[in-house]
């Protein structure tokens, strides 16, 4: 890994924080049953920049940890979360259309965080999966497509 691999890796990781961060007024609406986070559009990133894998991930993983007391989901969530994250992205990395690349990060949260949500939550696992995937669907096709073109003009290559 290079240097510039490692600073946009941080970088991204950085701004995920930032934008869960900015987010926390209406926690509900980014934690629970139905997450509309914002940073989840950085999920559509490993499409055009393999270093947004690793960013992604630890942004998630650092976002998770400094609210795993908000949500109330713990370590499962801190753990889990930042998993499935890291999967995603490595899957939408792989990815060879913007259309495919939406799949992996809102399959995958739909179905798999909302195992614990809906646990936690006593909301039925249908339901929480209907939500959180609404949740991830919006996210990354609107404000996924937002980075990816704020992306390309500052790193036109």
């Amino acid at each position: 890994m290079d240097t510039k691999y490692i600073t946009k890796a941080g970088l991204i990781s950085a701004i995920y924080v930032v934008l869960v961060a900015i987010q926390m007024p209406i926690g509900q609406l980014a934690f629970g049953p139905i997450q509309l986070r914002i940073a989840e559009g950085l999920t559509l990133l490993p499409l055009v920049e393999p270093a947004a894998v690793p960013g992604v991930f630890m942004g998630c993983l650092i976002s998770n940890i400094i609210l795993v007391s908000f949500s109330g989901f713990g370590l499962i969530d801190v753990v889990g979360g930042s998993l499935v994250t890291l999967i995603a992205a490595y899957l939408t990395s792989k990815t060879t259309s913007k259309k495919l690349a939406i799949l992996p990060p809102v399959i995958l949260n739909g179905f798999l965080v909302s195992i614990w949500v809906s646990y936690f939550t006593k909301i039925p696992y249908w339901y929480t999966v209907l939500g959180i995937s609404l949740g991830e669907l919006i996210s990354v096709v609107v404000f996924g497509n937002i980075i990816l073109i704020i992306y390309k003009n500052i790193f036109k290559n």
